[in-house]
């Protein structure tokens, strides 16, 4: 039987790595790379490097080009899945391609496995299709919510108050649905006009291009807009997400003002 590991390899800093995610890329006899082209390269080459550092060898890396998702449909989740599944049809040639039976072979993917990727369902998708086997197995990583609020010293729940995870598209359409909401990948600042939240917004969490903001959406709401602008313009490509807490309540502030970055 085939093994596939799927390794939650964190936020972006290299030290997120946990202990079991390091055995697992050492017990690895081929990884999967699934690349985005050359604007996101530098996602790739921090598995290559992890890899690298990690890896025993022989390993071998076995490579796949994402296929295109159509980002202009308003049928976004019919859009979606079906990017979905001609991914899952190049993840299932590498599968049966590349790995022999008997072998393990591994994704690495960023954050943690069971946090807004698609790894995991691809994989189901592929069992479900019954032309190859395998045995799964997860192994969790630090995600950017655990980084987000880490990194802006601020609890992720309050007691008696449960908290939302979600996407901008969903904000936008429907408003915040809790006192607390844990909002992924937004690329239209849906958090505009909510002015009875707090913010806690980061981007490119852990890497050396990390920038953090927190404070009222209404004074620092048009600075997240900027500072993403000019950040996705330099780099081509953004990771963000954010932490909305209603106030009044009790609001955690980093030292050193509300506006960070490093």
């Amino acid at each position: 039987m085939k093994r596939l590991l799927v390794i939650g390899i964190g936020a972006g800093d290299p030290d997120h790595l946990t202990l079991q995610a390091v055995k697992a890329i050492a017990a690895t006899d081929v990884f999967f790379v699934v690349d985005k082209g050359e604007v996101k390269h530098e996602l790739v080459q921090l598995r290559l490097d992890l890899i690298a550092e990690h890896g025993r060898e022989p390993y071998r890396i076995a490579e796949a080009r994402d296929p295109e998702r159509d980002r202009d449909s308003p049928a976004y989740t019919a859009a979606v899945e079906d990017w979905r599944s001609r991914r899952a049809l190049a993840c299932e040639a590498l599968i049966r391609d590349e790995l022999a039976d008997g072998e393990t072979g591994a994704f690495l993917v960023w954050g943690d496995p069971a946090v807004y990727d698609s790894t995991l369902a691809i994989l189901d998708e592929i069992l479900q299709r019954g032309n190859v086997t395998f045995d799964v197995e997860v192994v969790p990583g630090i995600s950017s919510v655990a980084a987000l609020t880490a990194r802006h010293r601020v609890g992720l729940t309050q007691v008696g108050r449960p908290t939302h995870l979600t996407t901008g598209r969903r904000l936008a359409e429907h408003g915040p649905t809790a006192d607390d909401v844990v909002v992924m990948l937004d690329a239209h600042c849906s958090f505009a006009g909510l002015d009875d939240f707090h913010i806690y917004w980061g981007a490119y969490l852990g890497t050396p291009d990390e920038i953090l903001v927190s404070g009222p959406v209404s004074e620092v709401g048009d600075r997240i807009r900027e500072l993403r602008a000019e950040a996705r313009a330099r780099k081509g490509w953004i990771m963000d997400t954010y932490l909305l807490r209603r106030t009044p309540g009790p609001i955690t502030k980093p030292a050193g003002g509300a506006d960070r970055a490093g």
